[in-house]
C-alpha cells in the first residue's frame, strides 16, 4: 500500500523539514486520537528517547491529542520497547515513541504501537493519513483530553524485563559493560543487569539532548569493544538510541552481530524443546545462519528487511524467534516488539544454560563473508526496470554459481540503494559488490 508518510517503521526524518515539524506533529497526534480514541477515557502513552526535539514534538502530540479527546500518558525517555510494554499492560489505545533509533540527533520519528504493544498495520496507518487530510476540529472543552506522567513506568519496565528469564537465573559473576548510546536506555538498562546481579560498567549514558548514538551505542561499538578488553569483562552488551536493537561482544573483544545472537538464542531454544516452528531472519541475514539452522533441521525462512516484515512473516509460520542483522531481534515469547534489553538476557540466559562463554556460544555458526555498499540516490528507482542493472546482477549470480547470492534493494529509512553480495571468498565479493555498485551509481 503507497503511503504519504509512513515508511516502514513509522515517521521518519529530519527536524523541521516536512514532515517532522510541530505543525504537523499537532495534527498527528489529532489525527491518531480520532482513528485509535473511540471511547471514553481512552489514552495514548508518550515517550521518547534522548535527543532535544523530544520535548518539542511530545508537547505536539500531546496538544493534538486533547484536542481529539484522548488521555495523554507521558513517560519521558523510556525505550521504545518499554512504550509497547506498558502500552498493553496499561490497557492503553495506543502507544507513541519519539524517536529516530539509530539515527543522529538531528533527525527524529515516530513510532506507534497498538493496543496489543504491536507494530500498527497498514489499514490503521492509512486511516491515520486519510485524517490528515482533514481540518483539525476540537471537541468540546468538557471532553478535551486530560495529560498526566508516569511516575513508575521505570519500575515497571524493569520488573518485565527481569521476568523474562527465569526466576532463579541470576547473573552473579558476570562482567558486563553496557553502552547506551546516549540514548533512552540510559537509565533502565543499567539498572535491569545490576539488579540480577551483574557487575555493571556503563559507557553512553550521560545524554545531552544532541549526543544520541554520537560514537557509540550499536552502530559504534568500538569504543565499547575497548572497554571490555580493559575491564577483562565477560561480555560488552551495546543498545541503539531507542533500545530496540543491539550488538555484543565476547571476552575477546569480538563483534557478535544480530544473526549471531538470533542463531544462539534459536538453538538455546531447540535445545530447550520450547522452540515453536523456526526462525525468520531477512533478506540481508547471513547465509551461515541459514546453514547452521538447517544443520540442526531448523526451518529458516526470509523475510523483507524491517521489523515490521519480521514480524508478519513470523505471525504467518506460527514461529517465536526471528530478527535481522542489525541486531533487532523479536522473541513473541517473550514480548511482542524487538526489544535489545529483552535479547541481550536471553543471550546471558543461554550462556548460563550451557555453561559457555559467548565466545564459545557463536562458534556453531561460521558466516560467509559480505560485503555491503550503499549507492547515493535523489529519488526513488526501481532497479527491476534497469537493464544495465539486471544484466549485472544476472551475471554476478553466473559467476558466484551457486557459492554465494546477491541482494539490491532501495533503504526504507535513507536516500540509498544497499548493493550486498555474500560468498564463499571474501576477495570475490568485495570485487563483485564494487562492480555491481559502479553499475548501479552510473543507472541511478
Amino acid at each position: 500500500m503507497s503511503r504519504k508518510y509512513f515508511g516502514t517503521d513509522g515517521i521518519r526524518g529530519r527536524v523541521g523539514e516536512e514532515p517532522i515539524t510541530a505543525e504537523f506533529m499537532l495534527k498527528l497526534g489529532w489525527a491518531t486520537g480520532r482513528v485509535l480514541g473511540r471511547h471514553a477515557g481512552d489514552s495514548v502513552i508518550i515517550g521518547k528517547d534522548t535527543r532535544i526535539s523530544g520535548y518539542m514534538f511530545e508537547s505536539a502530540l500531546e496538544a493534538g491529542l486533547s484536542a481529539a479527546g484522548v488521555d495523554i500518558r507521558l513517560t519521558g525517555p523510556m525505550p521504545t520497547p518499554a512504550i509497547a510494554y506498558l502500552t498493553r499492560t496499561l490497557h492503553a489505545c495506543a502507544g507513541i515513541v519519539i524517536s529516530a533509533s539509530h539515527n543522529a540527533y538531528a533527525d527524529n520519528g515516530i513510532k506507534f504501537f497498538s493496543s496489543e504493544g504491536a507494530k500498527l498495520d497498514d489499514g490503521v496507518e492509512a486511516a491515520i493519513e486519510a485524517e490528515l487530510e482533514k481540518p483539525l476540529a476540537t471537541v468540546e472543552s468538557n471532553r478535551l483530553g486530560k495529560a498526566v506522567r508516569l511516575k513508575d513506568a521505570e519500575g515497571r519496565y524493569i520488573e518485565f524485563c527481569k521476568s523474562t528469564i527465569p526466576l532463579n537465573m541470576g547473573m552473579y559473576g558476570l562482567k558486563v559493560v553496557v553502552d547506551c548510546a546516549n540514548g533512552a536506555t540510559y537509565q533502565v538498562a543499567p539498572s535491569v543487569f545490576r539488579e540480577l546481579g551483574a557487575e555493571v560498567i556503563t559507557t553512553g549514558v550521560s545524554p545531552d539532548g544532541l549526543n544520541i548514538n554520537k560514537d557509540c551505542g550499536s552502530t559504534r561499538p568500538e569504543l565499547m569493544q575497548k572497554m571490555v578488553l580493559e575491564h577483562g569483562a565477560d561480555i560488552g552488551i551495546a543498545l541503539d538510541g531507542d533500545g530496540d536493537r543491539l550488538i555484543m561482544v565476547d571476552h575477546k573483544g569480538e563483534l557478535v552481530d544480530g544473526d549471531e545472537l538470533l542463531f544462539i538464542i534459536a538453538v538455546s531454544r531447540y535445545r530447550e524443546g520450547k522452540l515453536q516452528g523456526g526462525v525468520v531472519g531477512t533478506q540481508m541475514s547471513n547465509l551461515g545462519l541459514e546453514h547452521a539452522l538447517l544443520s540442526l533441521d531448523i526451518p529458516f525462512e526470509r523475510a523483507r528487511v524491517g521489523d515490521r516484515y519480521v514480524l508478519e512473516l513470523l505471525q504467518q509460520t506460527g514461529s517465536l524467534i526471528g530478527g535481522e542483522s542489525s541486531g533487532h531481534i523479536i522473541c513473541l515469547d517473550r514480548t511482542t516488539t524487538g526489544d535489545g534489553i529483552v535479547s541481550a538476557l536471553q543471550v546471558m540466559a543461554a550462556m548460563r544454560r550451557a555453561d559457555q562463554t559467548l565466545h564459545e556460544l557463536k562458534s556453531g555458526m561460521a558466516k560467509y563473508p559480505q560485503h555491503m555498499i550503499n549507492v547515493p540516490v535523489s529519488s526513488k528507482v526501481d532497479l527491476g526496470s534497469t537493464p544495465a542493472v539486471q544484466e549485472a546482477v544476472t551475471s554476478a549470480e553466473k559467476r558466484l554459481a551457486g557459492r554465494g547470492r546477491v541482494l539490491l534493494r532501495p533503504s526504507g529509512t535513507e536516500p540509498v540503494v544497499r548493493v550486498m553480495v555474500e560468498g564463499e571468498d571474501e576477495k570475490e565479493v568485495v570485487e563483485e559488490a564494487d562492480q555491481l555498485a559502479s553499475v548501479v551509481a552510473a543507472a541511478v
